[in-house]
């Protein structure tokens, strides 16, 4: 009997130590494995800890920031882009309207112009004084431009009195716009004055008569006396002749 009880001892001292051998093991292991923590469900299926969709979840905002800046990057290049192609789009038509105008005053000279026998010829004279440079000359007739230049070497403004147009036109009325910008001219205690740009505009309307010819004069003069404003001494006048053309476009 005592025998008995002895064999039933050594086996339950067994059991326990082989136990504790067992709880040991499974404890290094989770230890220094470094895998995420499991948990084993009703029906023995071990499950994975949600740490990892956690550190997942929180890189989504970080990611969606980076994003919603390159966007915004993005956005600005592209409205920078618009502004530019509208801006050149704009000076196209600009430029577009001016070559139709020119084409039609053009077709209207050589269909109109010779047959009927108007002549125009437009002179431009510079009266003004020294303390004004013309630096940029703008003619127009009926909205197409005859005659462009500018020039802040001087070489335009040295040029007093020359022909801007010389050619047929059809009878009727046309309107002649002039734009001249001068620059401040000076030196020693004047030379301020080279910081200054005055630009004046006007124009006129002349009618040409059938087989006449008209001559105008468009003058830069300055109004006023010593006691007038710079600014306000700039101005234009337009002088009209007439003639009759002979044959061979003789007066």
């Amino acid at each position: 009997m005592s025998r008995k009880l002895l064999t039933i001892s050594v086996f339950i001292l067994s059991l326990s130590l082989s136990g504790l051998a067992s709880a040991q093991t499974t404890t290094d292991s989770g230890a220094d494995g470094g895998d995420a923590p499991t948990t084993e469900a009703a029906d023995g299926t071990a499950t994975e800890s949600a740490a990892p969709e956690a550190t997942a979840t929180e890189a989504a905002p970080e990611a969606a920031a980076a994003e919603s800046t390159s966007g915004g990057a993005m956005a600005g290049t592209q409205k920078v882009q618009l502004k530019n192609l509208e801006q050149k789009v704009n000076e196209l038509k600009e430029k577009i309207f001016r070559s139709k105008a020119r084409l039609n005053l053009l077709k209207e000279t050589v269909l109109h112009g010779v047959i009927a026998g108007s002549k125009a010829i437009i002179r431009h004279k510079n009266e003004m004084g020294s303390s004004f440079q013309l630096v940029k000359l703008i003619f127009s007739m009926d909205g197409a431009e005859i005659y462009a230049k500018g020039d802040d070497g001087g070489s335009l403004d040295k040029k007093k009195d020359f022909e801007v147009f010389n050619g047929s036109i059809v009878p009727g009325n046309h309107t002649v716009s002039v734009l001249m910008v001068f620059r401040g001219h000076g030196y020693g205690i004047f030379s301020y004055l080279k910081g200054y740009k005055f630009t004046v505009r006007s124009s006129h309307t002349f009618t040409a008569g059938e087989g006449r010819q008209t001559d105008l004069t468009v003058r830069a003069y300055e109004k006023g006396n010593i006691t007038t404003e710079l600014k306000d001494r700039p101005a234009i006048d337009f002088k009209v002749n007439l003639f009759s053309v002979g044959k061979g476009g003789s007066k």
